[in-house]
């Protein structure tokens, strides 16, 4: 009889960022996300300049857990839930731990996007998720073997989840998502009229 095995796939983790570290409370880690931005004249700055949409501390805050007492927190439970990740991928970190490299907050208005990307020099990257109202963005990630798939036939619409091209996530409030960083992954429109608030962060193997 053939047998048909699944390989080389590609994990994605899910979880409640309070079900590790101090508890974060949503409503406080979306007033402190909407202060830094408002106080942040480095980062809007950074952002009208390079036509991102909203408000990004990308490129102008790289020290969030130092400088706020809620960002340690999101900190110490990101660090619980990476080295959680870690050990379900079975990798073997040669006494070498996963470091917290770049943290971030995203502040995504009504139309607007990020584009599809990756994360170079990190291993795993994700996001948590602070303000996710009716009509916010799912989460889209690519299938890494698209770009290989040459002159295949589409997918049938409702094929099996891990043989679609793209699969949309759509997180809660609180929730956490883990990838590897090579994964291609975008942010669609947001269709809202209010905003879509995320902290994302990527770590490197130390």
């Amino acid at each position: 009889m053939a047998e048909i095995k699944n390989l080389f796939v590609t994990p994605l983790y899910r979880a409640r960022l309070s079900e590790h570290g101090p508890e974060v409370a949503a409503a406080e880690l979306e007033a402190e996300c909407l202060a830094i931005a408002e106080d942040d004249e480095a980062g809007q700055r950074w952002s009208e300049e390079n036509d991102y949409p909203g408000y990004t501390s990308y490129a102008s805050l790289a020290d969030l857990p130092w400088r706020s007492p809620v960002f340690a927190a999101v900190k110490e439970a990101l660090d619980a839930h990476v080295a959680a990740f870690a050990d379900a991928l079975e990798w073997d970190l040669d006494g070498r731990a996963l470091v917290l490299e770049d943290l971030w907050i995203n502040i995504l208005p009504e139309g607007g996007t990020h584009a599809s990307h990756i994360h170079p020099h990190s291993v795993i990257s994700g996001t948590t998720y602070v303000a996710m109202p009716d009509g916010a963005s799912a989460l889209k990630l690519e299938d890494p073997r698209s770009a290989r798939m040459m002159a295949a036939p589409p997918r049938k619409k409702d094929a099996r989840e891990e043989l679609r091209m793209f699969v949309y996530v759509a997180p809660d409030v609180g929730d956490v998502l883990l990838w590897e960083s090579w994964l291609r992954h975008e942010v669609p429109m947001n269709m809202s009229e209010d905003e879509r608030i995320s902290v994302s962060f990527n770590y490197r193997w130390g």
